[in-house]
């Protein structure tokens, strides 16, 4: 089991090694200081539909510095990506064992508009935190990937750039009965909703 402290980039609704990471580790570090990166998990997710995977992507406002910090980068509603995401989601996970036990929870993050993408992030890690049980202090970055400790630097590892099963040799995906098994193989790396709606109170365990 590892312990000592993390790096992580701020994400939505990170795949399960994610949540695994802040599991062993004492410490967890988000950082704060860097620079948006696109097409990584920091605004967008992977759940599985009746079709397979699919991604959902948080739209970010245009026109955005390059310096700009990820504390700083604000979310767009000029579409309904709102009302989108959950009617993929309750389409994708209405017939999973534990889409009704968690529901309310998670479609509140589909009612309300945040500013900011990290603050959007932040309690939407914090709430799923919560239904996993898990009780972990999120700590910041004093500057850009400053820590006062040795810490494991995984704020670019668990990327959508990468396979899933190169973020760590030596970590198991463990498998769980997924809503369309009969359509598909197991797909390890999808959004730790995809665990929460199939797995419920057992999913740390699958951690």
């Amino acid at each position: 089991m590892e312990s000592g402290s993390v790096l992580l980039s701020t994400a939505c609704c990170a795949p399960a090694f994610y949540f695994s990471r802040i599991l062993f580790h004492d410490k967890v570090y988000l950082e704060q200081h860097e620079h948006f990166i696109k097409q990584t998990y920091r605004n967008r997710y992977t759940i599985l539909s009746p079709n397979g995977p699919v991604d959902l992507v948080i739209p970010v406002e245009h026109g955005r510095s390059p310096q700009m910090k990820i504390r700083d980068v604000r979310i767009a509603y000029q579409t309904e990506w709102q009302r989108i995401h959950w009617r993929t989601i309750r389409t994708a996970y209405n017939n999973s064992p534990f889409f009704s036990y968690y529901e309310d929870e998670i479609e509140s993050f589909y009612l309300k508009k945040q500013k900011f993408l990290f603050d959007f992030n932040l309690a939407y890690l914090e709430t799923i935190l919560s239904l996993l049980e898990m009780r972990k202090e999120i700590l910041f970055t004093l500057n850009f990937e400053e820590v006062p400790e040795p810490f494991d630097n995984l704020r670019e590892v668990i990327s959508p750039k990468r396979k899933c099963t190169a973020w760590s040799p030596e970590y198991v995906h463990q498998s769980y009965t997924q809503v369309f098994h009969d359509k598909f193989d197991f797909i390890p790396g999808l959004s730790i909703l995809d665990l929460l709606f199939n797995e419920g109170p057992v999913a740390r365990a699958k951690l």
